[in-house]
């Protein structure tokens, strides 16, 4: 067995930086990488780093992850929690009428048959939190209101929208164009093993949970692959334009040609993991002043044992629900 490897000063102010900043865009992250050790963030080099520190990060049920956020085609990195078991749920800062909404949430952008993985903030807000209880219990327990916690029942609609605000600060969630609530990119990072059981269905090219994704023109096909991973595949050099799947003729879409364009144009702006609102949904979902910025990643986190319950997802549902 080898020696444990002995962290450096370096190693640890890594960890701090995401610890205390939360995500952090790749770019950034090298960014850091290279003021704190010196070196050019090289792949080699860069990665033997992230080698050592998750050896030592194993021992507490820590991982030093990378991800890709489906709405901005950016890889982050962060530091998870790997544990999913009762203990881990007293690590949350959230409340059980707070977490049931969450999940609430998730089910709802990840059934999203169309691929936008994305629902409506009116949606968001109506989401029914009684039915995190009932999905668990049997039909004839369902007629039974004492089932359901009254702290649930009596979540208000202005509690959920300072919720979704909390939600969208602490990175869980984010807020997209048209007052429209996605998954945020700490939703990425630490739910990949939630998405993996609950069989959401996954990218052709990289193989992650696909949540916002293009589909293949041929129905009979299920293929889904992430616009980023799309537009990576393409620029490769002898590939033709076809689905990874199947072969067929795979469709341009103008409105991604945009977004690319609008990427290009943000590539040098503001950090987007900021998760800041756009203006036409800045009304509705305003950006919470009430939370501690400082807050460590410890006291907001959400595992896969946090979710424990939510109905399960199947990939044979969710093709039904396509062909439907």
């Amino acid at each position: 067995m080898p020696a444990s490897t002995s962290l450096s000063s370096k190693h640890h102010t890594l960890i701090q930086a995401l610890l205390s900043r939360g995500p952090l865009k790749e770019s950034e992250f090298r960014s850091i990488f290279h003021k704190v050790t010196g070196k050019s963030p090289d792949h080699q080099v860069f990665n033997d780093y992230i080698s050592d520190i998750n050896d030592e990060l194993s021992y507490v049920q820590l991982e030093l992850r990378k991800c890709l956020n489906q709405y901005d085609g950016k890889a982050y990195y962060g530091v998870v929690n790997t544990v999913s078991d009762e203990h881990s749920k007293l690590g949350t800062k959230y409340s059980v009428p707070q977490i049931a909404l969450y999940k609430g949430i998730l089910e709802a952008i990840v059934q999203d048959t169309a691929g936008e993985g994305s629902i409506s903030n009116i949606d968001a807000l109506n989401i029914r939190l009684e039915n995190q209880v009932l999905s668990g219990v049997d039909s004839q327990s369902q007629d039974n209101s004492t089932e359901i916690p009254s702290a649930l029942k009596n979540f208000s609609m202005s509690q959920k929208d300072k919720t979704l605000e909390e939600f969208v600060h602490d990175q869980w969630l984010c807020s997209i164009s048209d007052g429209r609530i996605g998954l945020g990119v700490r939703s990425f990072l630490d739910l990949r093993s939630w998405f993996h059981d609950n069989e959401v269905p996954t990218c052709q090219v990289c193989n992650e949970a696909a949540v916002k994704a293009e589909f293949c023109q041929n129905e009979n096909c299920n293929t889904r692959v992430h616009q980023s991973c799309l537009k990576k595949l393409f620029s490769l050099a002898g590939v033709k334009r076809v689905c990874p799947g199947c072969g067929t003729q795979w469709r341009l879409v103008a409105k991604r040609e945009a977004a690319e364009e609008q990427e290009a144009d943000d590539q040098d702006g503001p950090s987007e993991n900021t998760s800041q609102p756009d203006p036409s949904a800045r009304k509705r979902l305003r950006t919470s002043k009430g939370v501690d910025r400082n807050t460590q990643e410890s006291d907001s986190t959400i595992t896969s044992s946090t979710l424990s319950g939510s109905r399960r997802l199947t990939r044979s549902s969710a093709r039904r629900a396509a062909a439907a």
